[in-house]
């Protein structure tokens, strides 16, 4: 099949988990034999024009963040008009505004609902009324819409009676690798930290976590991962917030070794979300084989399925009781902190994770919705 890629700011990137779910299904199709071209927007980056396989399209943009995403999805979809193409497949709601431009001319469409993104509190009033009818375009006019998890996959069909198909984002096993840069740059040795490693965004939690963390009785660090340019409104409040507190290390924006040595060697991975798609870092601290906290939100206890432990989201004294409870039970660490828990039984869960969200399966699910549409 012929596949364009819509939506994305770019591949390779590790900007978002968008980004992270387009490059892994389109390096996996293209080695399949699929032509795919992905529409990047311009970043004033180095261009490239192939990415293992895969056909790199640079869709010229204004770096304006109130028209960035609006002007790049409407003239890849114009570009896209001129090339004989099986499916376009869109990614997240914004994007979606376009899938009746597409139609009209006759395209194949496939829409991938990341999340709810009209939820996110960084969004003002316009740009929410523009999420939710890139939403309301992908029910009503995508051939066939995709979403990560049960609860998005029933507001669809409540909302819209539209039958969202289920594929969820994928988990690539990763081998654990001892502390280097962490232990030069931050003075890290291994199970001496907590790590939060997502953006540093409302829906995330942080503030959550840095309220619990400073109530807790532990010499352990809070390593906090995750883009700090430009300085928003709550990326300043969360580091006033962190202030005086000489064990919380903010390391920015991290990727290759240092990501991976940061899962590989933390106490446990927090996820305190309020609202969530299907986490990438989630996943990836499963691929790790990191212990996991998150907030009892559906789309991160769904998708752990027993394995890690959850608070109740937004509540600091419950996410502070599990995090002292966690750091006073060293003995279960390797039980995953669960009492009356084998190691082995863990062991087997975090397979049956594995296998579920196997990055090739999740690919062959996505071609044969493709098969769907023609």
């Amino acid at each position: 099949m012929k596949i364009a890629m819509i939506g994305h700011k770019r591949i390779p990137s590790r900007s978002g988990g968008i980004e992270v779910v387009v490059e892994e299904l389109s390096t996996r199709m293209a080695k399949l034999g699929h032509e795919v071209h992905a529409y990047n927007r311009h970043s004033g980056e180095d261009k490239i024009k192939e990415y293992k396989g895969v056909r790199v399209i640079e869709i010229p943009t204004y770096n304006v963040p109130a028209i960035h995403a609006i002007l790049s999805s409407l003239l890849a979809t114009i570009r896209s008009l001129f090339t004989k193409y099986d499916v376009v497949h869109y990614h997240a709601e914004g994007p979606c505004v376009m899938i009746p431009l597409a139609k009209l001319f006759g395209k194949k469409t496939v829409a991938t609902i990341h999340g709810l993104d009209w939820q996110r509190s960084k969004w003002g009033g316009f740009a929410t009324k523009y999420l939710k009818f890139g939403e309301k375009m992908a029910a009503k006019h995508a051939d066939k819409v995709i979403v990560l998890s049960k609860n998005v996959q029933k507001y669809f069909k409540d909302t819209y009676n539209c039958d969202a198909v289920l594929i969820p984002n994928g988990i690539e096993r990763v081998e654990a690798i001892k502390p280097n840069i962490i232990k030069t740059e931050y003075g890290l040795n291994g199970g001496d930290y907590i790590l939060f490693l997502a953006r540093i965004t409302p829906e995330k939690g942080l503030d959550y976590l840095i309220d619990a963390y400073k109530k807790l009785n532990t010499d352990k660090k809070l390593v906090i991962a995750g883009g700090i340019e430009p300085q928003t409104e709550y990326i300043a409040s969360v580091r006033k917030k962190a202030e005086g507190c000489e064990n919380i290390i903010f390391t920015g924006f991290v990727s290759g070794q240092k990501l991976a040595e940061l899962f590989s060697n933390s106490y446990v991975y927090v996820l305190p979300s309020d609202i969530e798609g299907m986490p990438m870092s989630l996943l990836e601290a499963v691929g790790y084989g990191t212990r996991v906290i998150v907030s009892d939100i559906p789309e991160n206890v769904d998708c752990m399925e027993g394995y890690g432990n959850s608070f109740e989201q937004g509540n600091v004294e419950s996410l502070r009781k599990l995090l002292q409870w966690c750091l006073d039970h060293k003995e279960l660490r390797d039980c995953d902190f669960k009492e009356n828990v084998t190691a082995s039984e863990i062991r087997e869960k975090r397979a049956e994770l594995m296998e579920k969200y196997n990055w090739d399966n999740i690919t062959n699910q996505t071609l044969d919705l493709y098969k769907t549409v023609q």
